[in-house]
Formats: C-alpha cells, structure tokens, sequence
C-alpha cells in the first residue's frame, strides 16, 4: 500500500551537469558513497550527488572507452577495450588484456570476464587467463556467477555450468547453446538472460527443470531490485520490471516514462535505497520513490512555468508559461482550447466563485470570466410511426468574457481576484485594489470603488492580495507595506520588517498570519491585533529566505516555496521551529524554482506546487524515507600543503597507528568527506584537535593547522547530515617529534654538566663570599658599636646639660623661695630618677615618655617666674602603652617652648603637646603661644651651650627618621602678629608587639 501511495521518479544526468560522455556503461558505488561511472569514449567519472570529477587518457588511464567497474576497498578497477586500469588515490596502474566485460570477486580471487575468456587478477597486480577448455577460452565472457557450489558462466555461445574456475574442473556443462548476456541467483532459481530469446529460468539443483520466458529481448543485463523484482535492461525498450514470483510483468520504464533513451546498460541500488540507471546516450538516471508526481511538456502540460494554481469544484486549474488554461482531474490534463486573444498570455492568478466559475486575472490583458451556466435545449426524436417528438432538457454552456480596460477596468495588469457572491474584487499592479461588479448578460462593468493612495494605501504596487476569515481583506505590497480592508475602510498595520522588503505570501491559519518575504524568510503573528510580527526561527533553518509560497497541510506542517524547491516545516505550539524537511531536484522536486503564490491544495489534501519546470503534486503521507546516520571518511592528510599519499587513511583511521613527525614538521592539514547522494550539499562538519572544544558545524570539509605543539595529537573529526543525524567521529594520531634541545636525555645532560660547573665555580664563589664577608662582619660589628656609643654620648650630651639648666633654677630660688626650692627639688629627684631609668634602655614607651615629660614640666612650672598651662593631645592606634620610642626625644623641644617661648612672652603661658599615628609612622606636634622662635633666638645671649639640646637631638630624630623630617615655625595671627611657636617632626612607628 505504501508503494500505491508513492511516486515513481527519474532524475536526469548528463553532460549538461558535467558527465564527461552521454554512453554510461557500468555504474558502481565505492565503501565511501561515490558513484563510478564508465562512459564510451569519456573516460571514467566520479559523482557525489553535485559535481563529477573525470578522469581519462590524460591522466593515465588505459582507455577512454569503459565497459565494467568494481571497487575494493580503496582501490577502482577499471575495465576498458585495451585491458585493465587499476586506480589508487590518483594514480593508475595499466595492465593491458583483451576488452574486459565483467568483474566478479568470490573466495578472495578477481574473475575478470573479457572478450577472449576468463582472466584472474592477482595481489602482485598481475592478470593470468584462465585455461578451461577451447570453447569458453575463445569465447566473450558477458557474466560470471558462483552459487555456492557451481560457477556460472554467460557467453556468447554458451552458458556453462562448472565447479570449477580452471582447467582442472572435473565438470564442465553447457547447459543451453545461446548468446547469453547475463546469469544470476534468486531463491534457489538460476536466471539467465539471452540477447535474443528472453530469459531462462531454471532449478539451481536440476537444472532440467527450466522455462523460458520470452520477453523481453534484446538484453543487456539484470538486477534484483526492491528484493523481489527482476529489472531486466534492454537496449531497444527500456526496463522491463518482473516480479520473481509467477514472473509476470510489473510494468516497465522507456521513453514514454521519462527516459531518453530505450538502451539501458545496468541498473544499481545504492545506499539510500535510490536505483541509478546507465543509459546508452542519455546519461544516467536516478529512481526513486516519493510522495511526489511531476507534470510537465512531457507529460502533457503546454508549457513548463506554471504561473498559478487553484483548486475549483470541477478539478484543479493552472495556467503555463504564456499558453493560457488548464485542468486537470481523475481523467488527466485538459488545456483549454487557444480560441481567443486571452489564452497566450501570462495568467497569474486563478480563482473561482460559488458558482463554479473561473476568473482569472493576467498581464496585460485584463481578466477573464470563464462562466458556466445550464441553459435549456431542445430534443427532437422519431418514432416507428414517423411521429416526432420534442423535448426540453437543461445543457452546461460555457462562455468567456474578457473584463480590461476597454470596458472601464482601471488596469489590464491584474495581481489577484477574489469572487464574492455581492462583489468581486481585484489587486491590480499599480492602479491600487478595485471592488466591482461585473454583469455577463449585457457584458457590463460597474466599478463599486477603487482603493488608492487617497484611501490610505501607501505603497501601489502589489504583491498579494488575500481574505481572512473575519472577512477582512489583506494586501501586501513591493516595498513592505501591509494593511487590510475592512467595511471599505483601508488600515495600514506596522510590521517591523526593514524598509524595501518585499511581502510576496500572506497565509492565515487558526488565529495567526504568516508573511513570506524577499530574504528575510517567514514571520508571524496573531491576527485579531498584528502588532508584533516575530521571524519564524527555531532549532533548524529554512533551506532559503526568499519565500514565493505557504500553505498548511492537512497533517498540520507548514510547507514554504522558494527558489530552491520546497522546506515541510514542523511548528510547536508557540510557532517555533521544531524539524525542516526540504525538498529539491534529488527529493523528486523536479520543479525546482517555485513561482510566486502557485500553490494550492485539493478536496484530497493533495497540495499542487506551481514551478518554473513543471507542476508538482505532493500526496501527503506520514511514512517516510528512511534516513541512516552518515558516515565520515579521510581522503587526505598534507604536510606544508603536500599530500602524504604513502598513507592508506582507512587503516590510520581510528586506529593505534601513529604518523611520526618530525620538529619540523610542524603544519598539518587534513580532508574528510561524508557522501550523500541526495543531499549532497546538506554535509556539516565539526573538527577537534586533541581534547579542545568541538569546533561550530561548518560545510567546509578541510581543516589546517600551523604551528602546533610538539607532543602527540588526535585530529578528529564528524560530520552530520541533512537530518542533523551524527557520524560516529574518526581519529587520526601523529607524533611531532621535540627537536634536540627539547628531549629529555639532551636537556637532563645539558642540565647536569650545568650543576657541575655552577658546583666549581659555586664552591669557588663561596669560599671567596665567605673571607669578604668575614671582613664585611668585623666592620660591621664595629659600626653598630660605634652607633650605640654614638647614641649613648647623644643621650649623655642632653642628660648633663637638662640636670645644669633645673640646678641653675634651684639656685635661684634659695635666697628667697626656700618652700618652693624644696618643692621644686622633690619633684626634680622624681624626674631625675626616672631620666636615669630611661637613659639606660634602647627605647621606652610613648606612656613612659608623656609621664617624664608631665613631671619635667611641673618642675618647670615650679621655677618659672609666671604661670603658665599644659595639655597633652594623645591620639595614637595603638596605645600609648604599646608604642615604643627613644627615650629623651622629646624633652629638649619642651623645655625650649617653656624657656625661649612662653617665659619670654607677655600673656599667659599655654603649652600643647600632641601625639597620633598613622599606618607607618609617630607623630608629634609641640605649641606654644610664646615670643615666637625667632625673635627669641634673636633676642638670647649667644652662647655654645644655649642651641646644644636643640642640635643633639636634631641629629638623633635624623639618625632614626631621616633628613628633613623636622619642623621648626611661627604661628601668626589673622592681623601678622607673632601667636606662637609650633614643632613638628615624625618618626616611623614602633610598637612592642
């Protein structure tokens, strides 16, 4: 039933495509896919469903005239007039013999049939004839064949049955004296094909037990095809296909059914379950079966470019290129008589009305209204009693009426018709859409309204024009614009699409309106409120952008027209692409080219395609071919762009051979192929080096590299196919050797001579670091010793010098102040107890130091002639107990304020002393509202001892913190007025943690 419901095709090759020579006379198909075609004076042929690539003399090959072929593994037998051509990769290797006929493998041997007996073919490439006996020796040898026990032999005297192939054959029959052409095995029957007398068909055990079957004559060769068809190739009537059962014929193949020429020389399958049929003069054929039925000149249509298609109650109406109507129904094709000026022009839209008539609309010539109405007749009979009788019955009479300009039609340029039962409207080219009405009685024409710019159509030029369900109707124009007319009223609807792209399709389905546009594919959107139209996208692309047609099948799937055949669009619920199957010339769209709006479906669900070669039916059906995951081949790897051809790719392929490189050897390239011979151009391919990312899917089959690493790799590659079915990825490993710098016994001795000398000149080194730094130590140790000498005579320099200064005090105060002078002299033993302390350590707290400075600055108080105040200002992180500086830094700037600053002035004393830190460092800031210091310095006695404090510990802050750390300035007034002194100084941090 399957086969009932599918269609028998045959595609065309020839020189026109780049076969070399229109005489194919063997066809074989290689492990890879490729088909190997042998033409009569053309050379050899290579095709993989695209292009042909030829091989002939030119290239080595023993002669351009082939008569058989057969491949093994990577290897192409080549057998012409002048012997035998083996070819390997792109080389031949010619062995000369009589003409070879046929080639047959069985048990490991090559039997080569040739003009003048049996030849073997052995590994060491040599050709051996056979010895059997004189009469096959000297015989043409059309057919060899070995049923497991027997061989068979078709030549052109005789067909011989022997258990042997050699002269030491214990039996050797002649089992039927004829001019046999081709011998082969099916369920246990021997068939044997004569070139005159039909075919034997006879008992593989008995072979007493035979019939003839006379027809077909004159034959070339037989195949089983579809398991249990007998196709039978003449060279004078074609194919004729016999079922192997009752062998009653089927139905045969000739000029009528497609084929250019009657004589055929071979038919093959191949591994799509496609047949491919070598011809004597036209090429040869691809068969297959699809759901697809094709029309064209050939099969009766008037012209090849079908304009428009329209299903009408009485069948389905097209027009061709320039040669008017036609129909077609149950009982074939009926063009419409050429009876007037309408029927020789381009026709490019059909429609119908509720009564059955057809309208049409054209270039340039207006429309036509085809009306069919019943009128009444009349009957006359006759009587034995010579009495004639009269009766009145109702005929079908059919008129046309040409509706153009001359009758006041705005234009003769007509895009669309649309038949209402009230109305009749029609989009013309340019002149906008016209509403009208049309009266055949008195062939009369009232234009109702015409819709143009001042109506609020934007863009005159139109595409499409439709009606929706709502009763709405919709027009798409050349430059984009799409609206619709409802109750007379034009409105235009934004459809985002970029300027100047042409809307040439409008289908509605359901609630959503699909657009098909020049090169930017479909786009959609509900149709109640169009106000975002989306691009039809999702998980596969459409086979083209340029969209002339959409319709729905009945099965649901969205099927868009383009210059490249036909994409059957699967749709989820939200509009998203699931799966596109497109259909081109291999897939039995033999229309190639769509035209635009040239679809229609019938009362069937047959959709009809309009194309530029013919029309296409399609007869939707949920089986489909099947479709086997591809395979992927190596067909080179090259070193610098050179090819290595001493490499045999299949036994590297996925195999633990690795290719050794040398380091230079560095740029690699590699090519892979997958063939399919129906969708040849629908190959992707994806390549990985080693465990790096897949690459995208690509079409180019060739990959190149530069540069790479040294070290072993994996190239791999995979391919899919038109289906996104994936190949199993292949493997090729290489080895790019390290250069010598870069192994490992060359870098571990390199590296160990190294050790040895850096060892001699290291213990030389140390020996001679060791003396330097022993005298670097001594001199050390006598600097730091010096330092500390230096630091304690600093200390020592202050100590003597602050105990004169509270001694000279005290001695003031004895003739007149004893109370003070004892309070005094406690508070100065305090401090002098604590000063002694402090001396003898390295380095004293900030608490420690603020402590002495606070009972230096009560015996100040005490022996100063006027009072004055003091603060501390302590802002340190840490604490002042964990910071640790040196001890009497600060004292001498104190005691300078009190006695060089506040005494000297006339205002109350104020003295300020300030600590804080920062990440790195001590601050410390000592104020004072006395003279100022430089006035002060001015107005003292000049003496040595006076600046001594001041100069020592100036030294001592930049022995610990560097040059230009101090600060010595007067504070002034607003007015310019002295306020005071401020220090400032910093030293680096330093804590006891």
């Amino acid at each position: 039933m399957q086969l009932i419901a599918q269609n028998s095709q045959l595609r065309a090759y020839t020189i026109e495509d780049g076969l070399p020579q229109s005489k194919v006379y063997d066809i074989v198909q290689d492990e890879m896919g490729y088909l190997w075609l042998g033409t009569q004076g053309g050379g050899l042929a290579n095709f993989d469903g695209n292009t042909f690539e030829v091989w002939n003399e030119n290239n080595g090959l023993l002669s351009n005239y082939i008569d058989a072929l057969y491949t093994s593994n990577d290897s192409l037998f080549v057998g012409s007039r002048k012997g035998l051509s083996i070819k390997v990769k792109n080389r031949f290797v010619n062995l000369e013999s009589p003409q070879i006929l046929q080639f047959y493998s069985v048990e490991n041997v090559l039997f080569i049939g040739t003009k003048n007996g049996v030849y073997s073919y052995s590994k060491n490439k040599e050709l051996q004839k056979i010895t059997i006996n004189p009469a096959i020796d000297g015989s043409e040898i059309n057919s060899i064949l070995f049923d497991g026990n027997y061989y068979w032999l078709a030549t052109n005297n005789a067909l011989w049955k022997l258990n042997e192939l050699s002269g030491s054959a214990t039996e050797k029959t002649k089992v039927e004296v004829n001019n046999f052409k081709s011998v082969l095995a099916h369920n246990n029957k021997i068939l044997a094909a004569t070139f005159d007398d039909g075919v034997f068909i006879m008992d593989q055990e008995n072979i007493d037990d035979q019939f003839l079957m006379p027809e077909p004559s004159r034959i070339n060769s037989m195949s089983i095809q579809n398991e249990n068809e007998l196709w039978i190739a003449t060279d004078n009537e074609g194919i004729t296909i016999v079922e192997t059962n009752k062998f009653s014929e089927i139905k045969r193949l000739n000029t009528s059914s497609g084929l250019a020429t009657p004589h055929i020389r071979k038919v093959i399958n191949d591994d799509n379950g496609n047949l491919w049929i070598a011809t004597s003069g036209g090429g040869f054929y691809k068969y297959f079966q699809n759901n697809f039925k094709h029309y064209d000149q050939r099969t009766g249509l008037k012209g090849n470019r079908i304009y428009a298609v329209h299903n009408a109650p009485d069948g389905l109406w097209f027009s061709s290129s320039e040669a008017g109507l036609s129909k077609i129904d149950s009982a074939g094709i009926h063009p419409l008589p050429n009876d007037g000026s309408f029927f020789d022009v381009k026709i490019k839209t059909i429609t119908s009305d509720t009564n059955g008539n057809i309208w049409a609309g054209s270039d340039n010539r207006g429309m036509l209204f085809r009306e069919t109405k019943m009128v009444d007749s009349l009957v006359f009979s006759s009587s034995e009693t010579y009495l004639i009788q009269i009766d009145t019955v109702s005929v079908e009479k059919t008129s046309n009426h040409i509706i153009d300009e001359s009758k006041g039609f705005p234009s003769d340029w007509v895009r669309s018709v649309i038949a209402e039962d009230d109305y009749t409207w029609a989009a013309t080219y340019a002149q906008g859409i016209v509403k009208f009405n049309y009266y055949s009685d008195n062939d009369s024409l009232v234009v109702r309204k015409a819709f143009t710019k001042r109506d609020g159509i934007s863009d005159m030029l139109m595409r499409v024009f439709v009606k929706d369900n709502n009763g709405r109707f919709w027009y798409a124009t050349q430059n984009g614009y799409l609206g619709y007319i409802e109750n007379n009223k034009v409105t235009a609807v934004e459809t985002g699409l970029e300027q100047q792209t042409s809307i040439g399709t409008i289908l509605f389905d359901k609630q959503n309106i699909y657009l098909g546009t020049s090169g930017k594919g479909i786009w959609f959107e509900n149709s109640s409120n169009p106000t975002n139209f989306q691009q039809l996208k999702g998980a596969k692309n459409l086979s083209s952008n340029n969209i002339y047609q959409l319709i729905f099948d009945d099965q649901g799937y969205l099927w868009a027209g383009s210059e490249r055949g036909v994409d059957k669009i699967e749709l989820n619920p939200t509009n998203e692409i699931v799966d596109v199957d497109h259909f081109g010339r291999n897939d039995g769209f033999l229309g190639i080219e769509t035209c635009l709006n040239a679809v229609d479906k019938d009362d069937q669900g047959n959709l009809w395609f309009g194309a530029i070669y013919g029309l296409t039916k399609h007869i939707p059906t949920e089986s489909k071919k099947a479709s086997l995951p591809p395979t992927v081949y190596f067909t080179g790897v090259e070193e610098r762009y050179k090819k290595i051809d001493s490499l045999v790719l299949k036994d590297w392929t996925n195999s633990n051979k690795i290719l050794q490189l040398t380091p230079e050897q560095t740029q690699l390239g590699f090519s892979f192929r997958t063939v399919d011979l129906d969708h040849p151009n629908e190959i992707g391919y994806r390549t990985r080096l080693d465990e790096t990312e897949w690459s995208p899917w690509v079409k180019e089959n060739k990959q190149n590299y530069a540069g790479l690493a040294y070290g072993p790799h994996n190239f791999s590659v995979q391919s899919r196919n038109f289906r996104w079915q994936e190949s199993k990825p292949i493997k090729f490993s290489f080895f790019i050797d390290s250069p010598l710098y870069q192994k490992d016994w060359f870098q571990w001795s390199v590296l160990a001579l190294a050790i040895l000398i850096l060892l001699g000149f290291g213990l030389f080194y140390i020996r001679k670091i060791k003396a330097k730094n022993k005298v670097e130590q001594e001199r050390l140790k006598t600097q730091h010793y010096l330092l500390t000498l230096e630091q304690k005579a600093l200390q020592l320099q202050m100590n003597p010098h602050f105990i004169f200064n509270v001694l000279n005090g005290v001695k003031a105060m004895a003739g007149n102040k004893p109370e003070k002078m004892d309070a005094t002299i406690n508070s100065f033993a305090i401090l002098l107890r604590e000063t002694l302390q402090n001396s003898r350590k390295g380095h004293i707290s900030l608490a420690q130091e603020i402590k002495a400075l606070r009972h230096y600055v009560e015996v100040e108080q005490l022996m100063a002639q006027k009072p004055f105040e003091y603060n501390f200002n302590i802002q340190t992180t840490p604490d002042a107990e964990e910071i640790l500086i040196p001890p009497m830094l600060i004292q001498p700037f104190v005691e300078n304020a009190i006695r060089h600053g506040i005494l000297k002035g006339d205002k109350p004393g104020k003295l300020e002393i300030g600590f804080s830190t920062d990440e790195t460092h001590l601050h410390c800031n000592i104020i004072d509202n006395g003279l100022g210091i430089f006035k002060s310095q001015d107005e003292k006695p000049k003496t040595d001892h006076q600046s001594m404090a001041l100069t020592v510990t100036k030294e001592r802050l930049e022995s610990i913190a560097g040059k230009n750390i101090l600060y010595i300035g007067e504070i002034k007034n607003e007015n310019g007025s002295i306020a005071g002194t401020k220090i400032t100084f910093k030293i680096p941090l330093l804590t006891d943690y």
